[in-house]
């Protein structure tokens, strides 16, 4: 049985994720197909377009058999940490044969060789990290220049560290090897815009673009597949989206008006003097971008900005993320299946150590069952597997207060939304 793994966050899903998606069903001509996608925020620390469940219904009405939620400690993570949930997913199935992913240059040597040495961390490598660190560079910039020295690589060739998909990409095999992952794993060569460009540009056009352009109530509709725009449309009109950051802003600046430094100090990624500059930002801006750009250096980019936005209001301290990237995902969220998804889950659901949460309000009864089953070796740690779940109920019932209609701002959407069925 060949079983295709993808890691996705579809913000929407559009015509270059379709394209993935095929060309990935081409390579490995799989029986079955698992995505494991990002919650109601992603990566780059913003809120999604439209909520879990709506981008659910898009992979699984494209071809995705079964759409796991990446729990929101590792979906607003840097590369590494995202990466590295994602992946742990993928990998405690026990049943993902192949993984395929997006990459700019479509260069599994060059990316294998940069992931072994993150890995390995030799020595030289580690002391030009903390030299280039010491300049005031952000973390991923001291890391490109640090692999720069360390294998003397022309500047062609660095350029493959500043490209989204090829970061990414390199998390993804160093997870891969941490984990001592059976998986193999392939590259597709990414097509079109590139994942920051913000024009539309004909059929193939990046997530960042189309969300723009409905912001600015442009015409986007040549980019995503029909179906996909039915259901952004649904959601629109019934007041559940669209969201963006800028939907947060009347809940996110009093907010952080409220913490005091030693309140920042506990919550993780707050360090180098982040806490005094948020405090600051907080009290003299009145909308986020101004807030971002008042906390704005060198060190500190815009995206890492915003992860520490929400880690702030979700009040992510640095022992729950640290455990978290020790043990990895507690659970494995179901958010929808098609009936092949239904089959994959019965041929696998014995084999896994972690258990499976399909219906939200049942995730305590299912954590007491397994601490009474004597009959299998269940690879969990309770506490973490209950801080976990309460995060993403939590981070749903954040999200619902920026719905437009104020009619639908109730919490609970994890115990009202069922599993989507296709």
């Amino acid at each position: 049985m060949k079983v295709l793994g993808l890691i996705v966050e579809y913000n929407p899903m559009h015509n270059g994720h379709l394209y993935h998606l095929l060309q990935a069903k081409k390579l490995v001509n799989p029986d079955y197909i698992v995505a494991v996608m990002s919650g109601n925020f992603c990566q780059r620390g913003e809120p999604a377009i439209v909520n879990k469940f709506a981008r659910t219904e898009m992979a699984l009405r494209n071809g995705i058999d079964l759409v796991i939620e990446l729990p929101t400690v590792y979906a607003i993570q840097d590369a590494g940490g995202f990466a590295f949930g994602a992946v742990s997913i993928l990998n405690k199935l026990n049943c993902v044969t192949d993984f395929v992913f997006g990459s700019e240059s479509n260069d599994t040597n060059f990316l294998n060789t940069i992931a072994e040495i993150l890995h390995q961390q030799p020595k030289k490598f580690d002391e030009l990290m903390k030299l280039e660190l010491k300049k005031g560079y952000s973390y991923p910039n001291a890391r490109k220049y640090a692999l720069k020295k360390f294998l003397n690589l022309q500047e062609e060739i660095i350029e493959k560290l500043e490209k989204s998909n090829d970061i990414l990409g390199i998390e993804y095999i160093h997870s891969l090897l941490k984990l001592s992952s059976n998986i193999n794993y392939h590259t597709i060569k990414r097509i079109g815009t590139n994942y920051n460009d913000t024009e539309l540009k004909g059929n193939i056009s990046s997530a960042s673009a189309i969300r723009l352009a409905i912001k600015n109530k442009l015409d986007y509709t040549s980019s995503m597949p029909k179906v996909n725009i039915e259901i952004l449309i649904k959601e629109f009109s019934e007041g559940r989206g669209p969201i963006y950051l800028d939907s947060m802003e009347k809940f996110v600046i009093p907010y952080l008006r409220t913490l005091k430094r030693e309140d920042l100090e506990k919550i993780y990624g707050f360090k180098e003097g982040l806490d005094i500059r948020f405090i600051r930002a907080a009290n003299m801006s009145g909308t986020i971008q101004e807030f971002l750009e008042n906390v704005k250096s060198k060190r500190f980019t815009y995206s890492r900005i915003r992860r520490l936005i929400l880690y702030a209001i979700l009040n992510m301290k640095k022992d729950f993320i640290e455990l978290s990237n020790t043990f990895g995902p507690q659970y494995f969220r179901i958010l929808g299946f098609t009936k092949k998804g239904k089959e994959l889950l019965s041929n696998i659901k014995k084999k896994t150590e972690i258990p499976f949460v399909s219906t939200a309000s049942n995730y305590k009864k299912i954590l007491e069952k397994i601490l009474k089953d004597k009959d299998k070796d269940w690879k969990i740690n309770p506490q973490l597997y209950i801080k976990q779940f309460e995060t993403d109920i939590l981070a749903s019932n954040i999200y619902t207060f920026f719905y437009p209609n104020k009619l639908n701002r109730k919490s609970g959407m994890d115990f009202r939304n069922p599993i989507m069925l296709e």
